[in-house]
């Protein structure tokens, strides 16, 4: 069994997103082509769904600015603009998106003291999503991970499913995901490999590898 996970392709993450990644939404048509050719047996996307006091939001810390240092429950947090909230359009999935091919949404970040970059897991580790069950119960053998952003989700959804799914055989989808700094993509991607993750493109997926 073969799954695709897509990583919080949601219009606060693209263009004009509250916390837009650079070329963001040109993963999109990438991402369909995926979907509809890449022979999936199961599609996966997560979505960052925050409530509006989020504790990793800047507006929640007074005097303090995006992109800062904080603490969040007595730990380093980077201070973020306020993004994805609950029920609003920065939240939903890029319209270009085909959500029609995705059969299983993930929800995460819901918890206002505890950031939740991972798909599988919160960041402090101690409460699950559900997804590795959902996978396991599956079947899945081989899962492959895209989306946004290269440097935060999509590498700790990585390292995660390789750390919580032994078993599975973990690829990351280069040319489907982007990120926020070029220095962080490149360190992502070397801490990926180093943890197992196979480093490939879409063309080794049509191509049936």
């Amino acid at each position: 069994m073969k799954c695709l996970l897509l990583i919080d392709i949601q219009n606060g993450f693209c263009s004009d997103g509250n916390l837009a990644v650079p070329n963001g939404e040109d993963i999109v048509p990438i991402a369909n082509r995926l979907i509809a050719e890449g022979k999936y047996d199961l599609v996966v996307a997560s979505k960052d769904w925050h409530p509006a006091d989020h504790g990793s939001f800047a507006s929640q810390h007074p005097g303090r600015k995006p992109f800062e240092m904080g603490t969040l429950s007595g730990k380093p947090q980077m201070l973020w603009p306020d993004h994805c909230v609950q029920g609003t359009p920065d939240a939903e999935f890029h319209p270009g998106l085909n959500v029609a091919g995705i059969d299983h949404v993930q929800r995460k970040g819901e918890n206002r003291d505890v950031d939740s970059y991972s798909a599988f897991r919160d960041n402090d580790q101690s409460a699950l999503t559900g997804l590795s069950d959902y996978l396991k119960r599956a079947g899945i053998g081989t899962l492959d991970i895209c989306g946004l952003a290269t440097d935060y989700c999509v590498k700790a959804s990585a390292l995660d499913a390789k750390a919580m799914l032994p078993a599975v055989s973990v690829r990351f989808v280069a040319d489907a995901s982007r990120g926020i700094d070029a220095g962080g993509v490149e360190a992502a991607m070397k801490e990926m490999a180093a943890a197992g993750v196979r480093i490939i493109t879409s063309k080794d997926v049509f191509a049936g590898e």
